[in-house]
């Protein structure tokens, strides 16, 4: 499982030209969903992001988190981050798990984060989106479990 998180001022989602869904501080995170991954690492991942302390504190340290700051967090499937690149110029998306599979591990993933009383936004599963999002700092994370 891999999520691809970046700490925004804003992000939104926009389907078939019409916004899907927009937050304002917080993270946009990207979840990868691969053909080993399991139901238990969605709690100890939801988890981590909402507590992983990448916004600045009064003295501008990254000290504080997501729960911290009483941000939001959009979250959007993207099966490409399961893509391999190291063989050939077309990537090999073997590893991505079977899409009912995780559509399923993706919803589980946002019901989880959303027990965090975390305001949480989500894109559409297979959908075409268009992501839009002014990255602060930039900052940007990967987290693989």
């Amino acid at each position: 499982m891999k999520l691809l998180i970046q700490r925004v001022s804003n992000a939104s989602v926009t389907i078939e030209n019409q916004l899907y869904s927009s937050i304002q501080r917080g993270i946009l995170a990207f979840i990868g969903i691969e053909k080993n991954d399991t139901l238990e690492q969605i709690e100890k991942l939801a988890k981590k992001v909402v507590n992983l302390r990448i916004f600045p504190d009064k003295d501008g340290k990254m000290n504080l988190s997501l729960l911290d700051i009483k941000g939001e967090i959009l979250i959007v499937s993207q099966f490409t981050l399961c893509g391999n690149c190291k063989k050939g110029t077309r990537p090999s998306f073997d590893n991505s798990a079977n899409p009912t599979i995780a559509n399923e591990y993706y919803e589980k993933f946002v019901e989880q984060v959303k027990t965090y009383g975390i305001i949480t936004k989500t894109g559409k599963f297979a959908a075409d989106m268009k992501v839009e999002l002014l990255n602060d700092g930039p900052v940007t994370f990967m987290l693989e479990i």
